[in-house]
C-alpha cells in the first residue's frame, strides 16, 4: 500500500467521536509524525472528498452514514468488507482506493473475552440488524457460533440481514424468540443511550447466565452494562471494541502493531 500522508475519520457527524485520542496517543508513541483528523462530510460531498483523499495519498477510517457508500466505490474490497457489505478502514494502493472491515475483528475479540473457549457453540440474541449487526454476525462465522437469532422492531429488515448469514442466522418474531436459550445477549442498536432511554432488553428478561455485549459504548459504561453487571453476568460494552478496531487499522495503515496500553490510557 501507499504509505499514507494523511490520517482521517470520515462521517457525518463526526464532532462527538474519540477515535482521535487513541489514534493519536498510538501515532505519538509510534513516532510516526501523523495527526488522525475528524472529516465531516455530507453525503452530497462525499464522491469530492475521496478524489481530494486519493490525491492526498490518505488512509483512514468510515463511520456513520458512509460505511455502505463507500464499500461501492472501492477498487478492490477485502474479503471482510465484501462479507459484511461496509467498509470502516480505507486506504490507497496505486491511487486506487481499497476497503476493509476491522469492526469484525473488534467484534470477534470483545466476544471472546467474554466467553473464552465456550464462545465456539454458543447461542447468540442479536438486538438490531443494521451496519453493525453485520460485522458481529461475520465475526460469529469466524468463532464457530452454533445459532443467532436476530430481533429487530421492522421484521423485513431482520430476514434480510439473517438470510445473508444463513444458517447461522435466522430472524426471530419476537424478543422472547431471540432470548429464549441464549448463552450471549448482544445490543447493536443505539437503544440505552440517551438519558430516560428503555434498556435494549430488560434485566429480569436476559436468560440465566447469559453474557451480556452493548455495542454502544458510554464514558464509564453504558447503563444497561452496569445494570446486567450488578444482576450477575458478564458485560462489557463498546469501548473495547472502538479500540481494537482501531488497533486492527493501524497495523494495517503502517504494517506494526499499536501499543494498546497507550491507546487505552488516552480513553477519556
Amino acid at each position: 500500500m501507499d504509505p499514507p500522508a494523511r490520517l482521517v475519520l470520515l462521517g457525518h457527524p463526526v464532532a462527538h467521536s474519540i477515535s482521535p485520542r487513541f489514534q493519536n496517543a498510538a501515532l505519538e508513541a509510534a513516532g510516526i509524525p501523523l495527526t488522525y483528523e475528524l472529516l465531516d462530510v455530507h453525503p452530497d460531498a462525499l464522491d469530492n472528498t475521496l478524489a481530494l483523499l486519493a490525491s492526498e495519498r490518505a488512509a483512514g477510517n468510515i463511520t456513520i452514514p458512509h460505511k455502505e457508500q463507500v464499500a461501492s466505490r472501492c477498487a478492490r474490497l477485502m474479503p471482510l468488507a465484501q462479507r459484511v457489505g461496509a467498509v470502516n478502514v480505507f486506504w490507497h494502493e496505486d491511487g486506487l482506493l481499497v476497503g476493509d472491515n476491522s469492526d469484525v475483528g473488534g467484534a470477534e475479540a470483545m466476544m471472546r473475552a467474554l466467553l473464552g473457549a465456550s464462545l465456539a457453540g454458543a447461542r447468540v440474541a442479536m438486538i438490531g440488524a443494521g451496519g453493525s449487526a453485520a460485522a458481529v454476525l461475520c465475526a460469529a462465522e469466524r468463532c464457530g457460533v452454533r445459532d443467532v437469532r436476530v430481533y429487530n422492531r421492522n421484521m423485513q429488515r431482520a430476514e434480510l440481514l439473517a438470510a445473508r448469514f444463513a444458517p447461522l442466522a435466522n430472524a426471530a418474531r419476537s424478543l422472547g424468540d431471540a432470548l429464549a436459550d441464549a448463552t450471549l445477549v448482544i445490543n447493536a442498536t443505539p437503544l440505552g443511550l440517551r438519558e430516560g432511554d428503555e434498556f435494549p432488553v430488560p434485566m429480569d428478561r436476559l436468560p440465566q447466565g447469559c453474557a451480556v455485549f452493548d455495542l454502544a459504548y458510554a464514558r464509564g459504561e453504558t447503563a444497561w452494562v452496569k445494570a446486567a453487571r450488578n444482576a450477575g453476568h458478564r458485560a462489557t460494552d463498546g469501548e473495547g471494541m472502538l479500540i481494537e478496531q482501531g488497533a486492527i487499522a493501524f497495523a494495517q495503515w503502517f504494517g506494526v502493531e499499536p501499543d494498546r496500553n497507550v491507546m487505552w490510557k488516552a480513553m477519556p
